[in-house]
């Protein structure tokens, strides 16, 4: 007698299992490292993403793209997550980062295949990972902090080394020295929102400039503003969160009046506590009065008659890096404004930047705070700009943070791959095979700077791996000359911690990819019939 079948979810689940489903996994993986496969190093190609709101960005920042994909398959968006990660705790090396995750996948592949157990494969790939951090934590080179030259050499190298691979890397000294000066600029905790960026269209690449101190675009300014000075010399800064202009009374306020006079002097009393206010902010003594909120026509001629400046509506994030750089306290009433609230700095001016105005402030007193004002043709070019930029500046940070550095241009890759090597053969077993497929994996990177700069990648790993047998600890791809050259002396140097990172990142979502074996999608609510538009290709449906 045939057992009836036993229906466990609910109607419409789709739900996949078992070896075909690992392996439908790592496909999808395959394609979203395919995506951003032809953007690694200094010869990488650029994506163009059309978001849903028809924005056009040009980027080839791994983390930036995979954001801007919209990928819907379970175990694919784990890759996503690894080049989020990446982003958050050293800035670069997002592509790489996915792209070793999805070539462990596919070395692993064939094993998955022939039915060795995926813990079996995991426990190896843990192993190996272990055995390649330490490997590079022992050939890291220190460079000395005490030294200041040569330390600023390092940090230099580092950004250059991050530029060379995006769009701006015809500029990369230029670039490279001014995220230097600017990351040298903040206080020892470094914090990375006191870097304010901005961008102005027109002007060429070169004109960027990195302000020692806070610059803002000119706020949005009432009649009267013409008469005020644009130069102050050691002023003093008022910073408020106070309305200054009159308020139109609202609809439905009913005031009842029985005579003229009772009229004029509710008008009057409006007038008294706006003027009482400007009153009190002129004779704190402050030349440069910042508001949180509007500043309107009578303020801005009553401090013009004075002799001071005033701009309203500054963003907060201005605002608060003006106050982080003058010092003084941000104030919400007008009274008291004692000279201990009131910050000051060197030299305020307002200059012309482009089409723009901008108001700077420099030669601050407590200066751990520096502004970014980047040009160039066209608007994605600068917002690509300020993205490399942002690389460059978290690879500084941790260069300064953390003193060990490596060869970058898959140099390191293969000497790990080379220690991974000869490791599993002194060792028996399943594992043997595992980290040698491991250690293969790690080749993709070289390989991929060959490919994508369209050299022969096979001649050129075996000229590597041939010169890392010798014991040529750094010797990597040389893109200029189509060869192999020690990228250390080359000083193409990149924080060991960059390396560590990617890696482990890489290997734990292999692991994580490698021990799902089953998908269950939940049919969507309002009744989706089996088939429906539910039920997409793609989620836990073998692809």
């Amino acid at each position: 007698m045939m057992q009836p079948q036993i229906i466990l979810l609910k109607e419409g689940t789709d739900s996949s299992q078992g070896v075909p489903q690992i392996v439908s996994n790592i496909n999808a993986c395959q394609s979203v490292a395919d995506a951003v496969r032809t953007t690694l190093g200094p010869r990488g190609m650029d994506k163009l993403i059309i978001n849903d709101q028809g924005k056009s960005i040009i980027s080839n920042d791994g983390a930036t793209i995979l954001k801007n994909l919209d990928i819907v398959h379970p175990a694919a968006k784990t890759l996503v997550d690894i080049a989020k990660s990446q982003d958050a705790e050293v800035g670069d090396g997002t592509t790489s980062v996915v792209l070793l995750a999805g070539e462990f996948l596919k070395q692993s592949k064939p094993f998955i295949e022939e039915n060795v157990h995926p813990q079996i494969v995991i426990r190896a790939f843990r192993k190996a990972t272990d055995l390649a951090v330490q490997r590079i934590k022992e050939i890291s080179v220190k460079v000395k902090k005490d030294d200041k030259g040569e330390h600023r050499e390092l940090l230099e190298k580092c950004a250059a080394t991050t530029l060379s691979s995006k769009l701006v890397a015809h500029q990369k000294d230029f670039f490279a020295k001014m995220v230097v000066d600017a990351v040298m600029h903040l206080d020892e905790l470094l914090p990375l929102n006191m870097i304010g960026v901005k961008k102005v269209t027109g002007g060429a690449l070169e004109d960027s400039m990195l302000v020692a101190g806070v610059a803002f675009k000119k706020t949005f300014s009432y009649a009267g503003f013409e008469m005020q000075r644009k130069q102050y010399e050691k002023p003093l800064i008022a910073l408020l969160n106070v309305e200054l202009e009159l308020k139109a009374e609202k609809e439905n306020a009913e005031v009842r009046v029985d005579n003229v006079q009772e009229y004029q002097s509710i008008v009057d009393a409006e007038w008294k506590i706006l003027y009482e206010k400007l009153d009190h902010v002129h004779k704190s003594g402050a030349k440069v009065v910042l508001s949180k909120l509007p500043i309107g026509d009578v303020a801005t001629q009553y401090f013009a008659d004075r002799d001071m400046f005033c701009a309203g509506r500054v963003p907060d994030e201005d605002l608060k890096r003006t106050l982080k750089a003058c010092g003084g306290s941000i104030q919400t009433t007008c009274q008291n404004l004692a000279s201990n609230v009131l910050g000051s700095c060197e030299k305020f001016e307002e200059i012309q930047i482009g089409g723009e105005r901008y108001n700077l402030f420099t030669g601050c007193p407590q200066a751990k705070t520096c502004t970014m004002i980047l040009r160039g043709g066209a608007e994605q070019f600068i917002e690509e700009t300020e993205r490399s930029l942002h690389d460059a500046i978290m690879i500084v940070r941790r260069a300064m943070k953390n003193d060990a550095v490596v060869a970058g241009g898959g140099a390191i890759e293969m000497e790990l791959s080379k220690y991974l090597r000869d490791y599993s053969r002194t060792i028996a077993g399943k594992e043997q095979l595992m980290i040698s497929a491991m250690a293969k994996a790690l080749e993709i990177i070289p390989r991929q700077l060959c490919d994508n700069a369209g050299f022969d990648a096979t001649n050129i790993l075996n000229k590597l791996r041939q010169s890392h047998a010798e014991g040529a600890l750094w010797s990597g791809v040389n893109i200029m000359k189509e060869d192999i050259c020690d990228n250390f002396e080359g000083f193409v140097w990149e924080p060991a911690v960059v390396k560590i990172n990617a890696i482990t990142a890489a290997s734990e979502a292999t692991c994580l990819i490698l021990s799902v074996d089953e998908t269950i999608k939940n049919p969507k609510s309002g009744g989706d019939a089996p088939g429906g538009p539910g039920m997409g290709r793609g989620r836990g449906r073998p692809m």
